[in-house]
């Protein structure tokens, strides 16, 4: 089954109940993200909004569960892998002889199936072409209240290398400035900024061509972490069984999908100025600040005569941007194993992670240091040299059972021995790192015991703090040491001129034995019994090499991460530092409001409500002084 775009893949939704159509007029600015937030997180369905104050109908939340994902990729994980470890064994294994070199053709013949097509004439895409290219005419989405203005979130960004003609597709957000002009939001290690950089290099304008809707899995390929050297469209072509037909765009020579809903062609000026861009409330949780990027003009937006407009939000998590982290997850797993790092058996990025903070990963551990030497490949494999956290287990550790993965990892844990601090490149969104798209890493070896179930551990059990340093301590949580995890967990105030290396060794010596292994120092604002939250706040609010540092104390060793917000007066930081991403007190009440009106269902109280905890005074940049 392939979709002949976004009103082929509504159908299919409509016809298995997963879909829901939303009549009333909802306002682009804030409204309907505050609406898709709230159905997000509960698990709900797509959504359809038919009365956008446009031509245009939005569908967003497309992708939004497992059970789309497999909607949109015409099968499930384990299907795919295995067929994509097929594939690797058929290209890979030795063939002596004529006739089995023979026998070969038919592979051969199948994966040319996958490889895109040029069309001659124009395509759906283009039967609708307007006159004058006018961005105000589209139902752009304003997500959160101290966003920079509205952004398109799912358009799929077309460019190609001027030297190798190879082409790159990627998703870089793009915020709309006027009718005819956006920002390009490609990152630093993305395909098209090193295409711009050449381009730059050359003197040349470089044309670029804006893909919104199609076939849904033009999307999921679009943030697909694939070699720069294979084309996007191949990875479509496998995944739906038939080969992807593009056609010229009419401005500029770029090759498009013939299916897509629209098409936004024009071009980027290397010599010209950059431009401000942002903020945007991001995938990370946080506010990404204001900066630089490339201006993109566009010189002519067609669309088809059914054209239906995709977006998506993102913001804490978990969004919709999750099953595309699981699918990727699932599915690039074999590829990993079969070419990079065989030991390898299981990885499992956690949604609270945000794709790149956290990787946790099963291995068949054989030798001494081989978990650690896993953690360093891994730390080299294309995308993943963003991580920032990895943990590595046994092979036969259940990577989503969060709680046994303590029991037992933690059990002979050594933090003297077992962790390795590293640096390298980071995601441009890290708003912890010391320097801008560089930071420490942390990588933790827990391999080193049989995993068994555990019920309690003796001597570990829920141990007050003896000691509050003069009232710096506002809340306490060492239950989950009567879980037999051995994990302390600190709400702390940092006042001027506060060390928190001092602290934390005063700390630990003032707790009864036995210690724990892991101390996490968090904000005095944060709920400390929200173990997601706190996750994902560690992950955020980290760089390992400047928050993450080993106590020995009474012949134990204890690890400690310093996961508060950073400032000048405590901690020399002098970067921005972002605030987190919720919803306007005024939107809540609009939306809140609106629902009885909207026919989703029962109602759902705003996500933002749980977080507003977390936010200082100011906007998309939190105050340094609190």
């Amino acid at each position: 089954m392939t979709y002949s775009g976004l009103q082929s893949y509504i159908r299919t939704l409509d016809s298995v109940g997963d879909l829901c159509r939303i009549k009333a007029a909802v306002s682009l600015v804030l409204e309907i993200a505050e609406i898709t937030d709230r159905v997000v997180k509960a698990g709900g369905p797509a959504l359809l909004f038919e009365n956008t104050g446009t031509e245009f109908p939005l569908l967003i939340n497309a992708f939004g569960s497992d059970e789309r994902m497999k909607l949109v990729l015409r099968r499930d994980y384990p299907e795919i892998a295995l067929e994509i470890q097929q594939i690797f064994k058929s290209l890979t294994m030795p063939r002596p002889g004529l006739y089995n070199k023979v026998k070969m053709l038919p592979e051969l013949r199948r994966l040319g199936g996958f490889m895109p097509v040029k069309k001659t004439g124009r395509g759906m895409c283009q039967q609708v072409v307007m006159p004058s290219p006018d961005l105000s005419k589209l139902p752009v989405l304003t997500c959160w209240p101290h966003d920079g203005g509205p952004f398109i979130t799912l358009p799929l960004v077309h460019t190609v290398d001027p030297v190798t003609n190879i082409r790159n597709t990627g998703m870089y957000r793009m915020q709309v400035f006027d009718k005819t002009t956006t920002g390009m939001h490609w990152h630093l290690h993305k395909g098209s900024a090193a295409h711009f950089r050449e381009y730059k290099r050359l003197g040349k304008k470089m044309p670029v061509s804006v893909v919104l809707g199609g076939d849904p899995v033009y999307t999921y390929v679009a943030t697909a972490p694939l070699p720069e050297q294979v084309d996007e469209y191949i990875l479509a072509g496998f995944l739906r069984s038939k080969k992807v037909e593009l056609v010229k765009c009419l401005t500029n020579d770029l090759y498009i999908p013939s299916d897509a809903d629209f098409v936004i062609e024009g071009f980027v000026d290397p010599e010209e100025e950059m431009v401000l861009e942002g903020p945007f409330g991001d995938h990370t949780g946080f506010y990404s600040l204001a900066d630089y990027y490339p201006r993109f003009h566009v010189t002519c937006i067609s669309h088809r005569t059914d054209a239906v407009y995709p977006a998506t939000i993102v913001g804490t998590p978990p969004q919709e941007d999750a099953f595309f982290g699981k699918a990727t997850e699932r599915i690039f797993l074999t590829p990993i194993k079969l070419t990079m790092i065989p030991e390898v058996v299981d990885m499992h990025l956690p949604a609270e992670g945000v794709f790149h903070n956290l990787a946790l990963v099963s291995v068949k551990n054989e030798y001494p240091g081989q978990a650690k030497k896993v953690i360093s490949a891994l730390w080299g494999a294309g995308q993943m040299m963003l991580n920032k956290v990895c943990v590595v287990f046994n092979e036969n550790a259940t990577l989503t059972n969060y709680k046994e993965l303590l029991q037992n990892g933690l059990r002979n844990f050594d933090p003297a021995s077992d962790i390795i601090l590293s640096s390298g490149p980071a995601d441009v969104l890290d708003h912890a790192a010391r320097k801008f798209a560089y930071s420490g890493k942390l990588g933790i070896d827990l391999t080193c015991i049989e995993v068994e179930q555990i019920d309690n551990q003796d001597g570990l059990k829920s141990m007050p703090i003896l000691i509050s340093r003069d009232g710096v301590i506002i809340k306490q949580n060492f239950d989950l040491q009567n879980e037999g995890i051995p994990v302390g967990l600190l709400g702390i105030e940092k006042p001027d001129g506060f060390n928190v290396r001092d602290f934390a060794d005063a700390i630990s010596g003032e707790l009864v034995p036995p210690l724990p292994k892991l101390l996490v120092l968090f904000d005095q604002n944060v709920d400390v019994s929200n173990y997601s939250l706190l996750v994902w706040l560690a992950g955020n609010n980290i760089d390992p090499n400047r928050d993450v540092w080993v106590i020995h104390q009474r012949g134990s060793a204890v690890l400690v991460i310093d996961a508060t917000r950073k400032v000048i007066s405590a901690d020399g930081f002098v970067r921005d530092w972002p605030n987190v991403v919720v919803s306007s007190e005024e939107t809540i009440q609009k939306v809140d409001a609106l629902w009885a009106g909207l026919d989703i269902g029962e109602f759902i109280n705003s996500p933002s409500l749980g977080l507003k905890g977390l936010i200082t005074c100011g906007g998309a940049v939190s105050p340094d002084e609190l």
